[in-house]
């Protein structure tokens, strides 16, 4: 992961392009298109890899739904972002249940809620599913919202500092089981 995003940081700086802006993001899907990464070259970063989660955080892993077989989909390789923490898992925003023009506008409206502007390994999201619901941001979050059980993880969380929330929002990594990316997304856009 950090050789991938390095390469894609080098890129978008060579471009002149300034990062955090609708150009950066036009330019990083179609850059990341080209790159074609693959989610097993993300989980060998072995020094983003964590054994558990913070809340306001970014994380990719490995997950198997308890009740898999019930659901209509689910998203094997979830990008989430917990929101609550429970003895037995965590609520965490799956951006991977909206299309990724939806993951930017998201990210960007919870911007409200980092604890600094820097956007490096200190920033984080101080958020929970009841302060998203007051505050009117909750439209566009809801079908992200989804419970995990931490004995259905099936790999460590690699974790994704928030100066790479846009690059991680918009890689094709999304395993959706029992349906297409577009079902879902379509399926999402109903909710909102």
């Amino acid at each position: 992961m950090a050789y991938l995003i390095e390469r894609i940081k080098q890129q978008l700086a060579k471009s002149g392009t300034e990062p955090r802006t609708t150009a950066a993001r036009d330019w990083l899907m179609s850059k990341i298109k080209d790159l074609k990464p693959t989610r097993q070259a993300l989980l060998n970063d072995k020094e983003r890899l964590k054994t558990n989660t913070i809340i306001g955080r970014m994380y990719f892993y490995y997950y198997d739904p308890k009740l898999k077989d019930e659901l209509p989909y689910y998203d094997r390789f979830p990008l989430v972002i917990p929101i609550e923490r429970y003895q037995d898992g965590f609520l965490g925003l799956n951006l991977h249940y909206i299309s990724p023009r939806q993951r930017i506008e998201l990210l960007d409206a919870l911007s409200d809620f980092a604890t600094n502007s820097k956007y490096d390994e200190t920033t984080r999201l101080r958020l929970s599913w009841a302060k998203l619901k007051t505050v009117g941001k909750a439209f566009k979050a809801k079908p992200c919202v989804k419970r995990y059980l931490f004995k259905h993880v099936d790999s460590r969380f690699l974790e994704i500092t928030a100066d790479e929330w846009d690059i991680a929002a918009l890689l094709p990594f999304q395993n959706f089981q029992g349906a297409t990316a577009n079902k879902v997304y379509n399926d999402s856009r109903n909710k909102f």
